[in-house]
């Protein structure tokens, strides 16, 4: 999975290409752990994410649970696939999705 990171201030903007699993979601943790207390505001582009695993679900959970205290999580541009297991798992109801414009 590649993560490209943009930080704008109190900003973090991340988009990801490629499956957010076993072998990726630890990546994903531990490249965003730095900026965690420092923003205000994790927008996620999910424009070229094609698939989700149990394992990125839980670190999805464990930002959205480190942005509470002091911020914002949300989720863009999520595709069906990943969505339809956002359903299934009933992280539509956790997480933040905003939906296409």
């Amino acid at each position: 999975m590649k993560i490209i990171k943009s930080l704008q201030e109190k900003h973090l903007s991340v988009r990801l290409e490629g499956r957010l699993d076993t072998l990726s979601s630890p990546k994903l943790k531990q490249e965003l752990q730095f900026f965690l207390g420092s923003v205000d505001e994790l927008v996620f582009d999910f424009s070229d994410l094609e698939y989700v695993t149990s394992a990125g679900l839980r670190v999805l959970l464990a930002l959205q649970q480190d942005m509470e205290d002091h911020g914002s999580m949300i989720l863009t541009h999520v595709n069906k696939a990943v969505m339809e297991v956002f359903d299934i798992t009933g992280f539509l109801e956790i997480l933040h999705i905003r939906e296409d414009q």
